[in-house]
């Protein structure tokens, strides 16, 4: 690796001075589990959703299967989702109970779930769609909804890519019935761990808050005011919660989502503007027209290239890169499990998909370093 050229990362932290003050705040109060910091942070993430209720977990996975317990899937339930995703889309089904049924993708340009193959796989047993705006980039919401509408389905929006993207103006989260949000370490709202359900059903609420803390009807920062001396367990609850150092961090990169998407915004026209010229690469959702937050930044390579080949050709020129995702109905668990379907566009994309590095602080001298390497890789001139 030349010396002149540090590792360019897959994704970096925009952390400054304010996340620091916000865990010395929390940790000079001398209280770290839920309390104060996650219910400002539950009220400042539905204002900025669009929703009633946002209720604060440690993680997506853990918000995607109190979602699925929540709108009632149990066993016997199919619930149809992608296999372009992380597994917890699909595991989350599985941890409530039901059964996941896989629908291909759109096509190789849309990389999100097909509303026809949707609506092809809908049985008398299916209670839920969930869907996961790959990248940032929104589904189908309106014909998706029509199909749940139709036939009295629930969408779940895996929105684990998505703060800040849009779609026909509305926030990405708050168009499902129930969405789940991730702060993990390499999303656009960054805590390490930690996770956001979003709703304006009520009910959904209100079995969400109680399934999170293990069914108690009062939490700790209740008793510690004296707002409540006991309490009792009415339902089947986990330890879902999230703690005060993540909520206080998660304020912080909230309030810097706007920014942060904007210059990933400007971070993606550099990239496609230097990569139309190279003919081995196609960059996916060229036609959208939507608000996208640009979360990761995905190519498909042409059948012909050696995706691991070039993968550590740009490791040696200091670019980290992924794949997001090796589809999930291929990987053995899910082949012991019996599922076993045709998915020929997911197959593909799980085939030629590379990401390369996006994240906020990203300069534009990098990603000329990136495509320069593409150049090189190519032959370009």
């Amino acid at each position: 690796m030349s010396k002149q050229n540090p590792i360019i990362p897959l994704f970096d932290l925009n952390y400054t001075r304010e996340e620091e003050e916000a865990v010395s705040r929390v940790l000079r109060s001398k209280w770290l589990t839920m309390g104060q910091e996650t219910e400002a942070l539950e009220e400042e993430f539905a204002q900025f959703c669009g929703v009633k209720y946002a209720i604060a977990v440690s993680s997506c996975t853990t918000a995607l299967h109190l979602a699925n317990l929540a709108v009632g899937i149990r066993e016997g339930s199919k619930v149809i989702c992608p296999a372009l995703s992380f597994v917890a889309t699909s595991n989350s089904i599985i941890y409530a109970g039901g059964s996941p049924v896989f629908a291909d993708l759109i096509s190789l340009n849309d990389w999100t779930i097909s509303p026809e193959d949707v609506e092809n796989k809908i049985t008398p047993d299916t209670k839920a769609i969930i869907v996961m705006h790959y990248g940032g980039f929104a589904c189908k919401m309106d014909a998706i909804r029509q199909i749940a509408d139709t036939h009295n389905i629930t969408i779940i929006e895996d929105a684990a890519h998505a703060p800040g993207s849009k779609y026909m103006g509305k926030n990405l989260g708050s168009l499902g019935d129930i969405s789940c949000f991730s702060f993990f370490s390499n999303k656009n709202i960054s805590t390490g761990e930690g996770g956001m359900i979003c709703t304006d059903n009520e009910n959904y609420a209100k079995k969400i808050k109680l399934m999170r803390s293990h069914g108690m009807t009062s939490v700790t920062l209740d008793r510690h005011h004296g707002h409540a001396y006991s309490y009792d367990v009415v339902s089947l609850g986990y330890n879902y919660r999230i703690d005060e150092l993540h909520a206080a961090l998660a304020r912080v990169q909230l309030k810097k989502l706007h920014h942060s998407n904007n210059c990933r915004q400007k971070a993606a026209e550099i990239y496609k503007k230097g990569l139309c010229k190279i003919n081995k690469i196609t960059i996916p959702f060229a036609d959208n027209v939507e608000q996208t937050n640009y979360h990761i930044f995905p190519i498909l390579l042409d059948k012909r290239v050696n995706r691991n080949e070039l993968m550590t050709y740009l490791r040696k020129n200091g670019i980290q890169t992924s794949i997001h995702y090796p589809p999930i109905h291929k990987f053995s668990f899910y082949q012991n499990y019996g599922i076993n379907q045709d998915l020929p566009l997911t197959e593909y994309i799980g085939q030629h998909e590379l990401t390369l590095p996006m994240f906020s602080g990203i300069t534009e001298h990098q990603i000329e370093h990136i495509i320069n390497v593409l150049f090189e890789y190519f032959k370009i001139e």
